[in-house]
């Protein structure tokens, strides 16, 4: 690669890079803005668009200490409801991958195909369906209901089933010639093995369920059990929408994210190119 390639190379990545960090830019000193002014300089291109002229905390003290939307126990719902599917999903569907990838049985290339299948199935096809299951099963208004229907993964049975499929069927036979139990052998030698496509598979469950809207807010009608993302949706009723709270309360349930994400960056590339380019 010759330098005007590297140049070119390195120029589109920096522009991308900045067009996808302005909103982030703007969505924190946005929270950091008294509402009359969040909208004052949105028209001009000046310093001011992004650096705030009178800045204050007012936003995130009336977004944590509000009596009316407690956000630190939306905060713990959602931790709560996000980390049990997460560690669900990673359980569940690492074995069914492996079932499909390493594992012998009669209709394996008929069920995987049906599994499959429901990849195309829009999630709001199924909404209704789901909701009455939940209906019948007396779930509804419960946590039950956003973890139970959430633990079964399609995109994450054929993530893990890329990977598994590459491992050497040698090295189960020379375990099971040891005298290795095949659960012995998933849990001391494959899936030790799967740490990157695992981590990859545990943040986008994680964040999938940290960002769910839609879900709970049509099975979940307490506020004590709800999630962030109604909880931010509230800020917006019929008397008017504050942006400079929803911005603040935006702000808050970002960061657990970005946090996440850098510390386990490094594994989820690797999981993504190890998986998700493999055939």
């Amino acid at each position: 690669m010759n330098r005007f390639e590297s140049f070119f190379k390195y120029t589109v990545m920096i522009v991308l890079a900045v067009i996808s960090i302005i909103p982030i830019i703007w969505m924190i000193t946005g929270a950091i803005r008294p509402y009359e002014e969040l909208f004052k300089y949105a028209n001009s291109f000046n310093i001011h668009l992004f650096v705030p002229v009178h800045p204050t905390l007012q936003n995130f003290k009336d977004v944590i200490f509000n009596e009316r939307n407690p956000f630190i126990r939306y905060i713990l719902n959602t931790l709560l409801v996000a980390s049990v599917v997460t560690v669900m999903v990673l359980l569940i569907n690492s074995m069914s991958a492996f079932a499909f990838a390493k594992l012998r049985f009669r209709g394996k290339a008929v069920i995987f195909a049906l599994f499959m299948s429901a990849m195309i199935i829009p999630g709001e096809v199924t909404l209704v369906p789901n909701y009455l299951l939940m209906h019948n099963f007396g779930w509804l208004n419960s946590y039950k209901a956003l973890i139970i229907p959430s633990m079964l993964s399609v995109f994450g049975i054929f993530l893990l089933r890329q990977f598994f499929a590459e491992i050497p069927d040698e090295i189960l036979e020379a375990a099971k010639i040891d005298g290795a139990s095949m659960p012995r052998t998933f849990a001391n030698i494959v899936l030790p093995a799967a740490v990157p496509p695992m981590i990859t598979l545990g943040l986008m469950t994680f964040l999938g369920n940290w960002d769910s809207y839609l879900w709970p807010l049509i099975v979940i009608n307490d506020d004590k059990k709800q999630m962030i993302q109604v909880a931010i949706a509230a800020f917006s009723s019929a008397e008017g929408t504050d942006w400079s709270k929803i911005l603040a309360a935006s702000t808050i349930s970002t960061v657990p994210i970005v946090v996440l994400f850098l510390f386990l960056q490094r594994y989820y590339i690797q999981g993504i190119t190890m998986s998700g380019v493999k055939g």
